[in-house]
């Protein structure tokens, strides 16, 4: 599966807690071509407090996406198509587990991520934790962040984000990605082989 990477509009200086040590065009193309391991262990708190790492979830096909809760347009709408594809799956989706990893742990709370994950789709997960844990997992999948304060109200800030929607296998193995945008019926078409 090959994609372009989304990102929003780059500018403004951050700290290197809050963005990629990585430029964007790098990581990019260790994902669309697949030139480095993609996907890795993580230790995080969901939505409800409980701490979670990558082995919580053996046994099931992952869908992971990195964002953030105040993002937007391109964050929900592709949570949107996960929890889509989630109900197209219908009994299938038993054995997939839809994963949204926070790039804003300073906003996105577990009390934020408890409010804005179930109205993507109740088996949504959202994942929240220290900026180095989420640095940790954002570099294992690859994945470009940046915070870019707004010039007006330097403490208001977007973060600019690549926009993959990764697939693992039960064992935790990168599979593939899906582009930003890839509606929920091309998602299902591309899932569910493996399901079966």
């Amino acid at each position: 599966m090959l994609a372009a990477l989304v990102l929003t509009a780059d500018s403004g200086h951050t700290t290197a807690q809050t963005e990629s040590t990585r430029p964007a065009a790098e990581l990019m193309d260790a994902v669309m071509w697949n030139r480095e391991p993609i996907g890795g262990p993580f230790a995080l708190t969901d939505q409800a407090g409980q701490a979670r790492t990558d082995r919580d979830f053996r046994g099931k096909y992952l869908l992971v996406y990195f964002g953030f809760t105040y993002c937007p347009d391109v964050c929900p709408t592709d949570l949107q198509a996960i929890g889509l594809a989630m109900d197209q799956l219908g009994t299938l989706a038993a054995a997939v587990q839809p994963l949204f990893v926070t790039l804003d742990p300073a906003r996105d709370t577990v009390e934020q991520l408890a409010q804005y994950v179930p109205l993507f789709h109740p088996k949504l997960i959202g994942l929240t934790g220290s900026e180095t844990a989420i640095a940790a997992a954002a570099n294992a999948y690859r994945v470009y962040y940046k915070r870019v304060p707004f010039e007006k109200n330097a403490a208001d800030y977007t973060v600019d984000h690549s926009a993959f929607v990764y697939l693992v296998d039960p064992d935790g193995k990168y599979l593939g990605f899906f582009p930003p945008g890839t509606p929920a019926e091309r998602m299902v078409e591309m899932i569910k082989p493996y399901l079966k």
